[in-house]
């Protein structure tokens, strides 16, 4: 059993989501980032989605973008993000996912990507401008070294599509909460709950929601229907508001604070 289906199974068994918090590798700097995704750890996450800085991230509102441009501004690439990786796990058990575009990713090699990821301890990778119909290739690498793969379901996707994401799909499948880019929200609507219910007509797999949730009650309100809530902006605004040197403490409690 993949370390990603241990963690959904023991989550599900304890009648709670998985906690997925996300951060931008390298925001503000590379050893920061890594005594966060441990602080993090410690403090309730099941999974760490590892974001790869990218130029032109289309899918992301401002609060990560602001995230990856800082983390440009560090000289962060690809390769360290291999390598806090692989320092997080030496010191951690908690789920990797790496989550890039895919520009990085064919720049450095998929065959290597995928090797190196592996090695560095990652259990899955999300590419979130890669659709199942075009990745063929890349999921012959990733699958072959060991990683699973996460792909996004957004609720304007027929059923023939989320039926293709499915079968692409391992580890978990990604939900999107709403239409647009990232960012917290004040409400969740029902949107996410009737997309979990048409993708359960497809897959046996694990089923996160994200995109918007930053509180508590949104936390709890997903995790009635879904396995596993992801945060991603919320947080990312959590660590760039605290003081110079504080940003691990501050992260986790924040993370502490969605499972109040």
């Amino acid at each position: 059993m993949s370390r990603f289906a241990k963690i959904f199974a023991s989550r599900r068994e304890a009648g709670r989501p998985a906690i997925i918090p996300y951060i931008t590798a390298g925001d503000p700097t590379l050893a920061a980032s890594r005594d966060i995704c441990l602080a993090l750890a410690e403090a309730g996450a099941d999974i760490i989605e590892l974001g790869v800085p990218f130029s032109d991230p289309v899918a992301d509102g401002p609060v990560i973008q602001a995230a990856s441009q800082r983390a440009l501004a560090q000289e962060t690439r690809l390769t360290d993000v291999l390598e806090l990786a692989r320092a997080v796990r030496r010191d951690s058990d908690v789920g990797l996912l790496l989550f890039s575009y895919y520009n990085p990713i064919l720049r450095y090699g998929l065959e290597a990507f995928a090797r190196e990821a592996a090695a560095a301890g990652c259990d899955a990778v999300l590419v979130t401008d890669l659709i199942p119909e075009e990745a063929a290739t890349y999921r012959a690498a990733v699958q072959a070294a060991g990683l699973e793969t996460v792909f996004l379901a957004a609720p304007t996707s027929p059923d023939a599509r989320l039926a293709s994401i499915a079968a692409a799909s391992s580890g978990f499948i990604y939900a999107v909460a709403r239409l647009g880019v990232t960012g917290a929200a004040s409400e969740v609507d029902s949107g996410p709950r009737e997309l979990i219910g048409r993708l359960r007509r497809h897959t046996q797999l694990p089923l996160a929601v994200g995109f918007g949730l930053a509180r508590a009650d949104q936390v709890r309100a997903v995790g009635a229907y879904a396995d596993g809530a992801v945060v991603g902006s919320a947080l990312v605004a959590a660590i760039a508001a605290a003081a110079p040197g504080h940003e691990a403490p501050a992260a986790a409690s924040f993370l502490r604070s969605l499972q109040a």
